[in-house]
């Protein structure tokens, strides 16, 4: 996957294990979303299973670096 934006320089990547509710009306038990950081998406990944231990998970990739938001 090759996500572009104009100056490729800041994406948040957005993990979130969604609730009984929300597996029910997505098809899916987690979501992954990749954007701007301000609300434009600019693509969505989505899972039917997963083991990862966390509800959510913030991530940045700016400049060709992959950071934790204590790291940002």
């Amino acid at each position: 996957m090759i996500i572009t934006t104009r100056d490729n320089s800041f994406i948040t990547i957005d993990f979130k294990r969604l609730s009984e509710k929300e597996q029910f009306e997505k098809q899916c038990e987690a979501i992954i979303n990749y954007s701007d950081g301000n609300d434009k998406i600019f693509e969505t990944h989505r899972y039917n299973v997963t083991d990862f231990p966390l509800d959510e998970l913030r991530l940045f990739f700016v400049n060709n670096t992959l950071m934790l938001p204590s790291e940002y």
